[in-house]
């Protein structure tokens, strides 16, 4: 075979390199936005032609408007009646769509020592964070907060068997809105794996759920500031993986110039203190972010190294009420700041099992 000379193998090369470049030009990437949760959601899907990546979206749509329905705990809905029934204390019969989701949460309240808690919902209600815009309103009564808090609810009062579902804890009252975003983005991953679709990203408000690459890049993720304004870092990510941020500036309101946000700590009834805002990269489940987010928030800087452990989580950020940056090892080395400035501290979470020996971990 004779072998090319190397003043025919240059133009070959630059062929193949132009060729290689129109085929990455060329590979499609199909956006589109919807509302669902409250917010706008955005849909990247990568290397499907336009009218296959459509009717992916719209079924994608059709997911995410489904569960929010389903999952509505204050509008009259499946989750309305689950919350009317829990009370009486006898079993019933939980609608099938949510059975997943019960179970999830469960696990995921269980594995945060129960600083995720869905069970709270009247407590949530007490403070007015039922609603999408609080009111801005005297703090509730210190004893009605210390009643709820002493009847202590927690999805371990909850009993599955099969379908059949009930609770002793009268107190009880679900809300699954440190959760269903996440939830509903994994279903939609699978559903779109299932459809051949190997690279897409949902976001919604900077939440963030991708699979695969966007045309052979890393997918862009920004991590906001503590105040909530502006962009602190870029975060890039391929693979498997979620970027979940819980923050003071999410829902809140303002009475005699205190901001009451609705990240409540169970213990105390109270929005948690210490922290403005909390990022988890898992590269895994939405779901297990989205209620990470919140029960790091919860835990605190005093906390939040065993939280994290218990989850397995290796990229964390959190940020102070002073405005410091506290973050692992190693999403330092994922996080690209945009001010070098930043008062930043390296802090390493407890060493879970698995990673004992990983001096990164």
């Amino acid at each position: 075979m004779r072998r090319p000379t190397r003043a025919g193998l240059l133009p070959a090369l630059a062929a193949a390199a132009l060729l290689a470049a129109c085929r990455g030009a060329e590979t499609p990437v199909y956006t589109t936005q919807f509302v669902a949760f409250d917010a706008a959601v955005d849909l990247s899907i990568v290397g499907k032609l336009k009218e296959e990546a459509r009717a992916a979206s719209a079924e994608v749509e059709e997911d995410f408007l489904f569960l929010e329905r389903a999952a509505d705990a204050w509008a009259p809905g499946p989750m309305t009646r689950v919350n009317e029934l829990l009370p009486t204390g006898e079993p019933f019969a939980a609608p099938p769509s949510l059975l997943p989701l019960l179970r999830r949460s469960q696990a995921l309240a269980y594995e945060t020592d129960n600083l995720f808690n869905p069970a709270i919902g009247h407590l949530l209600r007490l403070w007015g964070f039922h609603m999408q815009e609080p009111e801005c309103r005297p703090p509730p009564p210190e004893a009605a907060i210390e009643r709820l808090v002493a009847r202590a609810p927690t999805m371990a009062d909850l009993y599955l068997d099969g379908i059949m579902l009930q609770s002793d804890n009268p107190a009880v009252r679900l809300d699954f809105d440190g959760i269903i975003v996440g939830y509903a983005m994994d279903l939609a991953m699978a559903n779109l794996r299932d459809r051949g679709i190997r690279h897409a990203m949902l976001n919604r408000s900077d939440d963030v759920r991708i699979i695969g690459d966007r045309a052979g890049r890393p997918w862009r993720v920004p991590v906001r500031r503590g105040s909530g304004a502006g962009v602190l870092g870029i975060i890039d990510v391929v693979g498997d993986a979620a970027v979940f941020t819980s923050s003071v500036h999410a829902r809140n309101f303002i009475y005699e110039g205190q901001t009451y946000h609705d990240v409540i700590d169970p213990r105390t009834g109270r929005p948690a203190e210490g922290l403005q805002a909390v990022t988890v990269l898992h590269e895994g489940p939405a779901a297990v972010a989205d209620a990470a987010a919140d029960a790091l928030m919860v835990a605190g800087l005093a906390g939040w190294r065993d939280i994290a452990a218990r989850l397995d989580l290796r990229h964390v950020l959190l940020i102070d009420d002073a405005g410091t940056v506290h973050m692992t090892p190693a999403m330092a080395e994922r996080l690209e700041l945009l001010d070098e400035r930043t008062d930043v501290a390296l802090t390493r979470p407890v060493a879970a099992p698995a990673d004992a020996g990983d001096p990164d971990a």
